[in-house]
């Protein structure tokens, strides 16, 4: 497996932090669509524009996914969801400019899997209480505890292996493709690979993206009401 590169490192009380690209590639993804938000959100008006109205129908659509896979009521988690699917569409997408995307590296598929999984039983215990949450590991007959808790044990495992094992895969693919047209010339390199990279990173990317938010939207939906 490809080791993690690391750009720089940060010095803190004596100790030095390693920054992996993965890890900078996040921050600028995180820094972009933060100051993208703050400067669309000076520019909307009442009568809107085609960008606030393109926006606006992403909003309607994803408040329509939310609502048809999770039921009524849930609209508070259309900002966690459209957050989630936005970030891992770029991070995938990051392949097309012959970067590593980030989510093929396990750390940071892993930990977005454990943020999917804090937020899953966080939610639960708000809305079932502890005593309702723990008895939701026997339901719906006792017998199936030890079965329960292993499911909610891998829920970040299962989630992070999937989107890991799958762009890890496309990466790879990628750069053998490169290392063969290199071989062959230089040239070869310039046009080949596009409809790879319209597959392996803009199609599987977006499919990958789309699967992990699905899974979580269905995991809040099932545990939250076990």
């Amino acid at each position: 497996m490809e080791e993690s590169i690391i750009l720089f490192s940060i010095n803190l009380f004596g100790y030095e932090f390693p920054v992996y690209l993965s890890i900078f590639i996040q921050w600028i993804i995180i820094f972009g669509t933060l100051v993208l938000s703050m400067l669309y959100s000076r520019q909307v008006k009442m009568i809107p524009g085609r960008v606030q109205g393109l926006v606006e129908m992403g909003i309607d659509f994803l408040n329509g996914v939310v609502e048809d896979n999770m039921g009524e009521g849930k609209k508070k988690f259309v900002p966690y969801i459209g957050a989630l699917g936005v970030y891992l569409f770029l991070l995938n997408m990051v392949g097309l400019f012959g970067i590593k995307p980030p989510t093929a590296d396990y750390s940071v598929t892993l930990g977005i899997g454990l943020t999917t999984f804090f937020i899953v039983q966080g939610y639960t215990i708000k809305k079932l209480g502890l005593v309702g949450y723990f008895k939701g590991y026997a339901s719906p007959v006792a017998i199936l505890l030890p079965i329960n808790i292993m499911e909610r044990i891998m829920l970040p495992i299962s989630l992070s292996l999937r989107l890991f094992g799958n762009i890890f895969a496309a990466t790879m693919i990628m750069e053998l493709l490169y290392e063969a047209l290199n071989g062959i010339s230089f040239i070869a390199t310039i046009g080949i690979p596009i409809p790879f990279h319209l597959y392996f990173d803009i199609f599987d990317g977006t499919i990958q993206m789309i699967i992990f938010v699905m899974l979580t939207m269905i995991n809040i939906k099932i545990t939250s009401e076990h």
